[in-house]
């Protein structure tokens, strides 16, 4: 970058943008600087009229609300005096405002007006925003975001997500503009940005688009000197026997079923490896002996539970350091997340864990349940079933009232973690380490803040192909609630850049807490859908026409019904059946018809990629043999198998056979065409 732009945190004026732009190939109009009405008039009869005359100062940053703008001069005696109406409108705004001059430039014709912008984010660092420009951005926000960097590629799906992409590919009867131009102007601000961690925030608005060419007419670019990207930090693994602890000691254990220590120790119980009870008021809780201090425990400790408070801890991990554990899972809160006192108090608490080569989960976290090995170290009054999603979570709350659904919904669970501060142990460790487990299919994270982005993202790209990792991310709220220095900076908010990071890393990112459960039993159930055409069978035809609305609204494909299929289904369903996808069987079928229906879908798996089961409370169906029918079918195919038995008691024991057998159900439709659609669009993204 220019010397000139060294040493100093502040806005570039227009001019100084301009060489910048046009120092990367990015296209701008034609200007100089005027320090007299003389000049401008010289300058302006060089460029040629008509010409724009704007005011240069660093005190006045929104030039058209001080008078400082002139558009549409001829002339050079409207030159003339635009220059001494812009000069006395500055000093009338602002009697000590700098004028360092007026910037005389051409006045481009009008076209379609687009933003390119660019910020740092504290966790992913360099992102860039493109979308329509001009007045209508805030008015719109038709904007989309990306975390750098981008290939080609990605450009040009920025370009064409946008809803005026319309605009540039040609709208009814206007031609299509110069797209090409456009992916190269985005890769030229892109690879600007990249290069000069200086420059903290930027807008190109607007970018006017032409069929042939493009210019950028006004630049705001804020450098703050001396900043310097955050360089990704490759975090350790975690070796498998951390997870897998062979005992456990309670720090903080309890008679007093008021306390914490009591409400972890009874969940404690069931864990088949030793535990050791530590409190020094006790000799006895719920049974097992106690101990005083943590050296007064006979056998070798692998994980300890601490429940006692803040204070305590720093001293304790010095105990359990001489013990040889290896993992410190702490509860205790009253550290980082109240100010600079707790904080100095969790890093004292980090030295000493590192001194002693401890991994902590926490401090200020609800604890972790591993249901395979019949450990819960939470506070939590319920502990969910062993099954094969993994689910982290920033919240503790979140934790404890997804744990109580899941029992009567029967979900099960490989790991529930709760990851508190995330002094050392974090999202990062987790993710990896869950996709390694045997007992994880698919991972869900409920996500406030990642740490470390950058390092988060490129793990995520290696691991979804294998392993699904759906995402939601509290704070959409949040758009529009920070003082931004340019649109870019309101318009691409925390909330956006990690919509854009999940994407960019192969997240399935979701918007309800339902929506990633219902997301994640279909992924670790069927694994990713291997095409988009779906089947639909059911006895309800207003179910029927549900489906066509929802497949459309989710991008699920309902192919037409080959004739060989046509004809062997004809041969046995009633004459009034639908004859056609969704395929409706008509109300008087049971159990038995699904299954000859089933049949035929096995014989002709070239046609369909998913099938949807529907199915409502009937007199003539047997819901559990539905389900055993159901399951024969999935089974049978390494297709995308989808129940949807629909209603109440007189369909739970059906729902219960297909939880039983891996078999993802709904209790509604339209939840069962979002899921395929996510998972779809995953597919479309990734593949």
């Amino acid at each position: 970058m220019n010397p000139e732009y060294e040493g100093k945190d502040r806005m570039l004026s227009e001019a100084e943008g301009y060489r910048l732009l046009k120092s990367c190939a990015i296209p701008v109009p034609r200007f100089d600087i005027a320090s007299g009405s003389g000049e401008a008039a010289e300058i302006a009869d060089e460029i040629g009229y008509p010409v724009v005359m704007k005011v240069i100062s660093p005190q006045i940053v929104h030039k058209s609300d001080a008078g400082g703008v002139i558009a549409g001069i001829q002339s050079r005696e409207e030159a003339r005096a635009a220059y001494e109406k812009i000069v006395g409108n500055a000093r009338r705004f602002r009697s000590d405002a700098e004028i360092a001059g007026i910037i005389v430039e051409e006045e481009c014709p009008p076209g379609l007006e687009l933003i390119i912008g660019g910020r740092r984010d504290p966790a992913f660092g360099p992102v860039i925003t493109f979308g329509m420009g001009g007045t209508l951005v805030e008015l719109f926000g038709d904007v989309t975001t990306r975390v750098l960097p981008i290939s080609d590629d990605e450009i040009t799906g920025m370009v064409r997500s946008i809803k005026g992409y319309r605009l540039i590919e040609g709208y009814r009867d206007r031609p299509p503009l110069d797209e090409d131009l456009l992916v190269e102007v985005i890769r030229s601000a892109a690879s600007l940005f990249e290069r000069h961690p200086e420059i903290s925030e930027f807008d190109i608005n607007p970018l006017i688009l032409y069929e042939k060419g493009a210019v950028a007419v006004d630049a705001r670019i804020l450098v703050t000197p001396g900043h310097k990207e955050k360089k990704i930090t490759r975090t350790k693994q975690i070796p498998e026997r951390l997870m897998h602890p062979g005992s456990v000691a309670l720090i903080g254990a309890s008679s007093d079923p008021n306390k914490i220590g009591y409400a972890v120790m009874r969940n404690l119980l069931p864990f088949p490896g030793d535990l050791y009870p530590v409190n020094p008021h006790s000799e006895q809780i719920l049974g097992r002996k106690v101990y005083r201090k943590v050296g007064d425990i006979p056998g070798r400790v692998d994980a300890a539970v601490i429940a006692i408070p803040a204070r305590l801890v720093r001293g304790v991990m010095e105990e359990l350091a001489e013990k040889g554990a290896r993992l410190a899972i702490i509860l205790s809160s009253g550290f980082r997340e109240i100010g600079p006192e707790g904080r100095k108090g969790e890093d004292e608490v980090m030295e000493a864990a590192e001194r002693g080569n401890i991994r902590v989960i926490g401090p200020n976290c609800l604890g972790i349940i591993m249901p395979h090995q019949k450990l819960n170290t939470t506070f939590d009054p319920i502990t969910p079933r062993p099954g094969r999603i993994g689910f982290i979570s920033q919240s503790g709350a979140i934790i404890t009232t997804i744990t109580d659904w899941s029992l009567p919904e029967q979900i099960g669970f490989s790991a529930v973690i709760s990851v508190g501060n995330q002094a050392d142990l974090g999202f990062i460790e987790y993710i990896r380490y869950l996709s390694d487990d045997e007992n994880t299919r698919a991972i869900i994270l409920y996500v406030e803040e990642i740490p470390d982005g950058r390092e988060f993202m490129a793990l995520c790209k290696r691991i979804t192909p294998k392993t699904p990792i759906i995402a939601l991310k509290s704070g959409s709220s949040e758009i529009g609630k920070r003082a931004a220095s340019s649109h870019t900076g309101s318009l691409a908010g925390s909330f956006q850049v990690y919509q854009a990071a999940f994407l960019q890393s192969g997240i399935i990112p979701v918007f309800s807490i339902k929506e990633a459960f219902d997301v994640a039993e279909l992924l670790a159930s069927e694994g990713y859908p291997r095409g988009r055409r779906a089947i639909v069978v059911t006895t309800a035809g207003g179910f029927a026409v549900l489906s066509s609305d929802y497949a459309q609204r989710y991008g699920v494909e309902l192919p037409r019904l080959p004739v060989d299929l046509l004809d062997k289904l004809n041969a046995f369903l009633p004459a009034i059946w639908s004859h056609g996808n969704p395929m409706d069987i008509i109300g008087d079928g049971g159990a038995d018809r699904y299954a000859r229906v089933f049949d035929i879908l096995i014989d002709h798996q070239d046609v369909w990629d998913i099938a949807i089961v529907i199915a409502v409370p009937s007199a003539l169906l047997d819901s559990s043999h539905l389900g055993q029918e159901i399951v024969r079918f999935s089974r049978h195919t390494e297709k995308m198998v989808v129940g949807c038995l629909l209603g109440g008691d007189s369909m739970k024991s059906g729902v219960g056979i297909l939880r039983e057998n891996k078999i993802p159900n709904y209790s509604d439709i339209e939840s069962a065409f979002r899921a395929v659609g996510r998972s779809l669009k995953w597919c479309e993204d990734n593949l």
